[in-house]
């Protein structure tokens, strides 16, 4: 079926141009490369006129009319401010205007040579107003959040981010307040701008009215040096521009990239890079015969390592985080595999499943751009299982989000409770609570559409006895697409190099026979809340274990051998995203001493008369068949619920430490409960809930949630208030604190 597109014919300037119909002036002004200086034009945001600097001449029309917000119609004729006498004087007084409570020298502004404000005021108008009376003035700064203050003087209107903040984010929370001469941002009701993407405000504003609380008004420094590099806490693959001096990162934005990002990422992505910096490993350390970890030369160290694993060699465990590149996690698999001769080794460090194992074998590993971010915006359908994309992977939300919004994509969430983030995509709950998630699985069918559908299946599926073949079976039976996303940034890299454990035992069977079966342990960047089972114990028993860690940790305390490697802003490398996309970087900061964990393995198994070589593990390996685990049987005891639980984007994960702002904008840890439920255990809302499974705990204000799956209680994982790191399906005691 072919499309056809209307056109009209217009003309800019004296030359005549055929555009689609619909499309905005300055728009068309651009497609002939003719700059119409503009501050509140942007090309993801809807357009208002709100700061009128983009005016120009159109025939007809008694007065000049702004550009950013007409679209062309057929025979228009329209003169920018290069051939419109008219629309250059109406822009130079629009520009004066701005410039009344605006400074142009800027002595405590970030943008630098980025600021349309001043580069427009010396190119199109006038550098000063001739405004000789009292300057409207405002407290400042004021804080819009705990990350982000606004310098209201500064402000020219512009509604940039009131826009963003209600068509993009969906937290409308930052907004226009008062009419006319008094109108001014603020926060709505005086709550703060609660957004997980409220940093894209600052990157947006065309004038330096929004910064950060870190950054903090400062003037931009002269040796600032920008470089491109790929974000590392998510598996969205987000691209950013990382902002150095004087070897300190000082900011990180959004880096446009149309397939990807577009031109927005999530506070964390953004804010939170201080722990490259902060209690760093600057040299190898091995353990005394006295017990004690003392600092060492890499030699040594290098020699320590490679005696103490060729001894425990095939019965050595190999743990890697999910912070990994594809060079890491290729060099992790063949130095497994290939130097000590085992298949004990995953990168999954979380809670793990033989099902989860089989289905990404067989449906994930070595697939490419099956299903992309263009094809959620193009989906009739969306199915969301184990996913909350919103907390999980930001971007997917904010692709979701826009689809939904435009009419396109119904999504729909296989969850005990409608989430936030699912009522800003309009999505609808399919209610299931833990373990009853396989029924309403196989009887979503009627909610897809065929090959225009697709299934989004999370990590935290693996948590679900048969929830991942009842995808499959779903998605074979409908025709819709599958596709994983994992939610860290190294997990799809580090599946496609084989760092799964087919043949071998996974995550929790490696922690589990450590001491016994698994007499050594090779572990890069896991820490203790990341798993359920108990690794500190697990070190304990082992009788050897080195650590590649960049900081010092629990684990690091433990080992026998400690060997520093390199943050993601001192090396080379590449994230491989949920899409199976490649996002490659390059040192930002290149240090002295800095070593990927590829060379540290590489330099071990020299050490041990060997190479890694990098070989492709799927073509070889025998995958597993897909079969579903049944689910046991539950007995709910009085005051016992099923627990269901995920991260918060922002909680206390180790990669956003020594970021106080950050952390202060974090959701605060709620318990859930359905009102039957509630009653059933005599609780009433708001009041502060225990949540309790042997040492783990959470307390909590209790909210109680209309449309929840009974019997079923949910609080944040590794949350503050929350330090439960259980997987769902437990079962949990649930009382009133201090009961």
């Amino acid at each position: 079926m072919t499309v056809t597109t209307q056109t009209v014919t217009v003309t800019v300037d004296g030359v005549v141009v055929e555009v689609p119909a619909g499309t905005l002036v300055i728009r068309v002004a651009e497609m002939l490369g003719t700059a119409i200086p503009r501050f509140c034009d942007h090309p993801l945001l809807e357009p208002v006129a709100a700061c009128r600097m983009c005016l120009v001449e159109i025939e007809g029309q008694g007065k000049p009319q702004p550009s950013c917000a007409i679209a062309v119609s057929d025979g228009m004729v329209i003169k920018t401010q290069h051939t419109s006498e008219l629309a250059q004087k109406a822009q130079a007084g629009v520009m004066e205007f701005l410039l009344i409570n605006h400074p142009l020298d800027c002595p405590i502004c970030d943008k630098g040579g980025e600021c349309p404000l001043q580069n427009q005021a010396m190119t199109n108008g006038q550098s000063e107003t001739r405004f000789l009376g009292t300057k409207r003035t405002f407290p400042k700064p004021i804080n819009v959040s705990a990350q982000v203050l606004l310098d209201r003087e500064r402000c020219v209107s512009c509604a940039r981010c009131t826009r963003f903040a209600d068509e993009i984010a969906g937290d409308p929370f930052i907004e226009l307040l008062e009419r006319g001469a008094n109108q001014q941002v603020g926060i709505s009701e005086d709550q703060p701008f609660d957004s997980y993407f409220s940093g894209n405000t600052i990157q947006i504003c065309p004038v330096g009215a929004l910064t950060s609380a870190k950054y903090r008004f400062r003037s931009r420094p002269f040796d600032l040096v920008s470089a491109p590099t790929a974000c590392e806490h998510c598996a969205s693959g987000c691209a950013l521009r990382t902002d150095v001096r004087r070897s300190s990162v000082m900011r990180r934005l959004a880096w446009d990239a149309p397939e990807v990002n577009e031109e927005w990422n999530c506070d964390k992505g953004r804010f939170a890079f201080p722990y490259t910096s902060v209690a760093r490993l600057t040299q190898p350390l091995v353990r005394d015969d006295d017990g004690n970890l003392v600092p060492t030369s890499w030699p040594q160290a290098l020699r320590v390592a490679a005696a103490g694993l060729a001894k425990t060699g095939e019965a050595t465990g190999v743990l890697t985080g999910g912070r990994i590149t594809i060079e890491d996690a290729q060099a992790y698999a063949a130095f497994a595999r290939e130097v000590l001769g085992t298949n004990d080794v995953d990168f999954r460090a979380r809670s793990v499943s033989n099902e989860e194992t089989a289905f990404l074998a067989n449906q994930v590993a070595g697939t490419k751009l099956n299903v992309t971010y263009g094809d959620l915006e193009a989906a009739a359908s969306v199915l969301l299982v184990g996913f909350e994309p919103e907390d999980e992977s930001p971007i997917v939300f904010l692709r979701l989000r826009k689809a939904a919004l435009k009419g396109n994509t119904k999504v729909y969430s296989v969850a005990p409770f409608a989430s936030a983030g699912l009522a800003k995509m309009n999505g609808e709950l399919l209610v299931a609570g833990p373990r009853e998630e396989v029924s309403v699985i196989t009887n979503a069918a009627a909610k897809l559409s065929g090959k225009n559908s697709i299934i989004l299946v999370g990590e935290r599926a693996a948590q679900i006895p048969g929830a991942l073949k009842a995808v499959v079976d779903l998605a074979q039976a409908t025709g819709a697409r599958l596709a994983w996303i994992p939610r860290r940034a190294g997990d799809r890299g580090a599946l496609d190099a084989g760092l799964l454990p087919i043949g071998g035992r996974n995550t929790t069977e490696i922690i589990a026979a450590t001491g016994t079966q698994v007499k050594g342990l090779l572990i890069g960047g896991v820490s203790p809340e990341d798993v359920p089972s108990d690794l500190l114990a697990a070190i304990t028993r082992a009788d050897f274990v080195v650590s590649l860690e960049t900081r010092h940790t629990e684990v690091t305390a433990l080992a026998d051998v400690v060997l520093p490697v390199a943050v993601v802003t001192e090396k080379n490398g590449t994230f491989r995203n949920w899409e199976g996309r490649d996002r490659s970087f390059k040192a930002v900061i290149p240090t002295a001493g800095a070593i990927s964990d590829a060379a540290v393995l590489g330099e071990i198994a020299t050490e041990l008369g060997k190479s890694l070589s990098v070989a492709d593990y799927w073509s070889s390996v025998t995958k597993p068949a897909l079969i579903a685990q049944p689910a046991s049987a539950l007995e709910i005891a009085p005051g016992q619920a099923v627990l269901s639980s995920w991260r918060h984007l922002l909680d206390k994960g180790a990669l956003q430490s020594d970021e106080p702002f950050l952390a202060a904008t974090a959701r605060v840890a709620v318990v859930r409960l359905s009102p039957t439920t509630a009653k059933t255990l005599k609780l009433i809302d708001g009041v502060s809930t225990s949540v309790t499974f042997a040492e783990n705990s959470a307390n909590a204000p209790l909210v109680i949630t209309a449309g929840m799956a009974d019997d079923v209680v949910w609080v944040p994982a590794n949350s503050e208030g929350s330090s439960l790191n259980l997987p769902s399906g437990c079962l949990v005691s649930v009382s009133q604190v201090g009961n």
